[in-house]
């Protein structure tokens, strides 16, 4: 499994604006200064998020993006879905998949379970907030709170 640059770049968007919260909206012209990522493409990705209820937005001079909810209730999964879709590490174990005919007598099935049980465990198991305090360890000056 491999996730998308516009997975990674939502994940890290979405830690800017935790980060760097302050009770007023974020423009993406910051938020693509602080990340050196393009405002054209921070606006797609933000639009996902957005749609997705994971942002606030407000038009106008005062205008910008925020979190609709506070850290600790964002999973790095959760962020990771809206813009990937399933992280299942092969087809047939998508949610929108049919199964396999192959099911019963697959070898490798219980492979692919245990990856993608793995997987869902860690990207549900780190919150933004767990986020937040690592970017203040790694970078104690580089936000704004």
């Amino acid at each position: 499994m491999k996730i998308s640059t516009k997975g990674r770049y939502a994940l890290r968007l979405m830690l800017d604006l935790a980060v760097n919260h302050t009770g007023e909206y974020i423009t993406i012209k910051n938020i693509a200064k602080r990340q050196e990522i393009s405002e054209k493409y921070l606006e797609q990705i933000i639009t996902h998020l957005s749609r997705a209820g994971l942002v606030k937005s407000a038009r106008g001079a005062q205008g910008g993006y925020m979190l609709a909810k506070q850290p600790p209730e964002y999973t790095v999964g959760e962020i990771l879905r809206v813009m990937e879709g399933s992280l299942a590490p092969v087809a047939c174990l998508d949610e929108n998949s049919d199964g396999c005919d192959r099911a019963d007598e697959c070898a490798t099935l219980e492979v692919w379970q245990r990856l993608e049980k793995a997987i869902n465990e860690v990207v549900d198991g780190i919150t933004l907030a767990d986020l937040v305090e690592s970017q203040k360890k790694k970078a104690p000056f580089n936000y704004v709170i």
